[in-house]
């Protein structure tokens, strides 16, 4: 097999907002009282990513609140419940914690270790790069300002085709952008049920990056930082370029 692209998603796996939004949520619940374990902050982390998969949970939920507030205020309930909350306890507790995130929560926007090296390799190799992600717009002049707009040859946000991940059209779009065959594309992103799934789906071959162990299992090659991309693909069936 031959490796022609490598695409990649883009919130969680090219950049972080430091904290992130649901560490800074859980620390104020905590602060708030709530006895929170590792592993309900795992499992809560879990159903985050599951939830903007394009989830039924979310679908629901915009046709029932489809006042935004109404919408935040009802998922900041959904998530302090999935972090060992009762209903009762995530009715007090959403609106203070959504009140203070909406007050205090400033992150910071950081790259992901090793990505210019990453990047750099790739390229030197003549391998195309690419970011899909579910942004509802255009988000190149993003990645110039993050600094690494020159190293994609494109980027699609979802809401420009109306396609979402885990839906395999919004990759199948992207392979006919490139001119590539889906069989000859890496595809790296965070979110098991979006990303991995959906990269599957359109034949694609899906690569988790996932740092903090979230998912167990997910029947693909798991790399914890961008650097060990490269040296998972070059000890793979994947090859990189021609060299194999």
């Amino acid at each position: 097999m031959t490796i022609r692209a490598v695409f990649y998603d883009l919130d969680g796996t090219l950049r972080i907002g430091r904290p992130t939004g649901r560490q800074f949520f859980a620390d104020c619940a905590a602060r708030l009282g709530l006895v929170i374990t590792p592993q309900l902050r795992r499992y809560a982390a879990q159903w985050e990513h599951y939830y903007w998969a394009e989830s039924s949970e979310k679908e629901v939920d915009g046709l029932n609140f489809p006042d935004e507030r109404a919408f935040w205020t009802n998922y900041s309930q959904r998530q302090v419940m999935k972090l060992g909350a009762s209903r009762e306890q995530a009715e007090k507790l959403a609106p203070q914690i959504s009140a203070f995130m909406a007050t205090n929560y400033r992150p910071e926007d950081v790259l992901l270790d090793g990505l210019h090296e990453t990047f750099a390799n790739l390229r030197v190799r003549g391998i195309k790069l690419g970011v899909i992600s579910n942004r509802q717009q255009p988000f190149i002049e993003y990645l110039r300002e993050l600094g690494i707009a020159e190293y994609f040859d494109f980027a699609l946000a979802a809401g420009e085709i109306n396609a979402w991940k885990p839906a395999k059209e919004i990759f199948l779009h992207a392979i006919r952008q490139m001119d590539v065959a889906a069989s000859d594309v890496v595809y790296v992103g965070d979110n098991y049920y979006a990303d991995v799934v959906g990269a599957r789906n359109a034949g694609l071959n899906p690569v988790l990056i996932d740092p903090d162990g979230l998912f167990d299992a997910p029947g693909c090659p798991v790399i914890q930082s961008h650097g060990q991309l490269i040296p998972l693909l070059e000890r793979s069936e994947l090859w990189l370029g021609n060299e194999k």
